[in-house]
């Protein structure tokens, strides 16, 4: 639970601040957004070919330490979740990030299975999960009204990792050696976001004596918490079918890219296309997201979240029956762009729709449940893929197969309506 009604002895200094403090809080969770690139599957991606090779593991071996790896981290994030609850974001990010570079660390050495999977572990529990979960969640707590901008700035973050990290890596794997980028990202993380998030990160806008989105509090007011929003704790929102129906509506993005994401340097080599083309498209996706996230992040302050997340679905679907047309370079910027801009328009509404949906008091939890599943069918997307992949030889036979869970996930979209509590 956090703490909305104790402001510490510094609050005078936040009031006179001419901009809500929030927003600074914003650039850091943002920057924790960007430093969770090493964890994710575009930048592991990267890795998988020359690991693969340099270790001896077929497409399966190592798509299934990957899975497994992320599955054992799924587990972990109900943990997080409450940790953020309990601590509040400030330690939890910096304690994050010094283990997140321990991770990367690690995987310097990995020369058999049981290496391998720790280390994805690891890489996917603190980059994918952890790190990802506490700046959105921080998102969440300092915004209510500006919820879906706030989350759209946040996913600035994102969207820059994803351009940057693929070629970053894959320039330091053709100069270094996939071992040494991997000491290289260590460095990176430590050196960019331990300070920010030592001493600028507060636990809430109360307890520096603030109310969310910049609220002014009159000297004659006195503003009650469920004056913002409606709270719910994780055991009350899991009684209500809409928990249900939203979790399950917001598998098959984290399900699909994942999957496409992991396998996208053989997927486009058996389009007859380079491997560097497969990290170039990453440039397209990028600023794809950006676009996707601004929009979805203003229309979701007017527009019903259920709608917009079921409209993401049929975005999904058109990049996915896209993928049997590539057949040169300038196809590849087509699919990125549908791609990411999907991406970036479900990002924002994930990222807004628990809090708005179940308030902010319990939202550690929340998340950490809901981020559980979605890291878990994160895990599970590679694996099912490679396998129909390696049995098929036909990726475009297993994208259209896998096009009936998005499906599927528009009709769990719609029908998830706001709870309401009695």
């Amino acid at each position: 639970m956090h703490s909305y009604n104790k402001p510490d002895s510094t609050s005078n200094k936040y009031n006179k601040l001419p901009f809500y403090y929030g927003w600074i809080i914003l650039v850091v969770t943002g920057l924790g957004m960007f430093i969770s690139g090493p964890g994710q599957t575009y930048s592991i991606s990267i890795f998988m070919e020359p690991m693969r090779k340099s270790l001896g593991l077929s497409l399966s071996e190592i798509a299934s330490f990957y899975t497994f790896g992320s599955l054992t981290a799924a587990t972990l994030m109900i943990l997080v979740g409450k940790l953020f609850d309990k601590y509040g974001g400030r330690i939890l990010m910096s304690l994050i990030t010094i283990l997140f570079g321990l991770a990367c660390l690690w995987m310097t050495q990995v020369s058999n299975s049981y290496e391998i999977y720790f280390g994805f572990t690891m890489l996917r529990a603190l980059g994918q999960g952890a790190l990802t979960l506490v700046s959105t969640s921080l998102v969440a707590i300092w915004f209510i009204q500006y919820r879906g901008r706030a989350n759209a700035f946040n996913s600035l973050g994102s969207a820059l990792s994803q351009a940057i990290f693929p070629l970053l890596i894959f320039y330091l794997i053709t100069n270094l050696g996939w071992e040494n980028a991997w000491a290289v990202l260590t460095f990176v993380i430590w050196g960019c976001l331990l300070l920010p998030a030592i001493i600028i990160i507060r636990r809430s806008p109360e307890s520096i004596g603030l109310l969310p989105d910049g609220l002014k509090i009159e000297k004659d007011s006195s503003i009650n918490q469920s004056d913002l929003e409606v709270n719910w704790s994780l055991k009350e929102a899991m009684k209500t079918p809409t928990f249900w129906l939203l979790l399950f509506a917001s598998t098959s993005h984290s399900f699909i890219i994942t999957a496409l994401t992991f396998l996208q340097v053989p997927l486009f080599e058996s389009r007859g296309l380079s491997a560097e083309s497969a990290a170039q498209v990453f440039i397209i996706i990028s600023p794809m997201i950006i676009l996707g996230s601004f929009c979805s992040g203003f229309i979701i302050e007017k527009v019903a979240p259920r709608l917009l997340l079921g409209f993401s679905q049929i975005i999904l679907i058109s990049g996915m029956l896209f993928i049997g047309t590539i057949s040169t370079n300038w196809h590849t910027y087509i699919y990125g762009s549908i791609i990411g801009f999907g991406m970036g328009f479900a990002m924002t509404i994930g990222n807004v729709i628990w809090a708005n949906y179940y308030g902010r008091n319990s939202i550690g939890a929340i998340r950490g449940f809901v981020t559980t599943v979605m890291v878990g069918s994160a895990a599970l997307g590679p694996l099912s893929f490679a396998i129909i992949v390696d049995t098929t030889n036909s990726f475009e036979l297993t994208t259209n197969v896998f096009t009936l869970l998005p499906l599927l996930c528009l009709i769990a979209a719609i029908m998830a309506k706001p709870p309401v509590k009695n």
